[in-house]
């Protein structure tokens, strides 16, 4: 007779947790399989922010269904500051936290659940936090999206890496002397996260000598697409759906 330990789990049956990549903004940049799954899932959650409708909900609403419960996963923050007392990362944490359970309650009841991701889920995506948290718990599939690395490549029409080139993702809220330090040396660099760090990065770019070969590329694919020689683009911030590319140096 096998002991506590050994007795095997009650059978549990749950709904399938689905982290969707979108693509990057244009609805026809969104996977066969990811449009399957957004049809077939009762129900569908996506995250924004306080005042939007969600860019991800946007790309995805042509293939979802009225019947089907959407779930909108607001922010409390974005790029305001917390509130006094509490760190970024806390409030953060908590809506996380909030979200998965929210989720875990529909898994619960055996319904699957798609959560819609702008570009890739796992490519500095939103859903990873709630995949930290559930997927231990609930069967869980991720579908790959279109990232905004690739889009933005396209839009600018230059190859973004040849034969054994070396590829960096670097992000803007580094400090400069970082960025320099990753700039340098590398075949191939997307600079992400640019926001209010724009003029730092540029600063670094040209620290680096790479000004010359850099573009700016600002929301690719969607409406108000930009793409521009990063010499050219204004002081001042950039959006979120925005980011810095330096294309393969064989290109150059």
């Amino acid at each position: 007779m096998s002991g506590p330990d050994q007795r095997p789990a009650p059978a549990r049956l749950s709904g399938r947790l689905y982290g969707v990549g979108v693509g990057p903004g244009d609805p026809e940049l969104i996977t066969l399989k990811a449009v399957r799954i957004l049809r077939s899932a009762p129900v569908v959650a996506h995250f924004a922010k306080r005042g939007s409708a969600g860019n991800a909900s946007a790309t995805a609403s042509p293939y979802l269904a009225p019947e089907q419960t959407v779930l909108r996963l607001e922010y409390p923050i974005t790029t305001e500051a917390p509130p006094a007392g509490v760190s970024y990362a806390e409030v953060l944490h908590g809506f996380y936290d909030r979200a998965a359970r929210l989720l875990a309650g529909h898994l619960d009841a055996g319904r699957d659940v798609a959560v819609l991701c702008e570009g890739d889920p796992l490519f500095f995506g939103s859903f990873m936090y709630l995949h930290d948290r559930l997927a231990a718990c609930y069967p869980t599939e991720v579908v790959a999206g279109v990232t905004a690395v690739g889009a933005a490549s396209a839009v600018v029409g230059k190859p973004l890496t040849r034969r054994d080139d070396e590829f960096r993702v670097l992000v803007g809220i580094s400090d400069e002397d970082s960025l320099v330090e990753g700039l340098t040396g590398a075949d191939a660099v997307v600079v992400m996260k640019l926001g209010r760090n724009l003029d730092k990065v540029r600063r670094a770019v040209e620290r680096a000598g790479l000004l010359d070969h850099a573009w700016y590329v600002e929301r690719a694919t969607m409406a108000g697409e930009r793409a521009l020689p990063l010499a050219n683009v204004e002081s001042g911030s950039a959006p979120y759906f925005s980011l810095v590319m330096i294309p393969s140096r064989l290109t150059r």
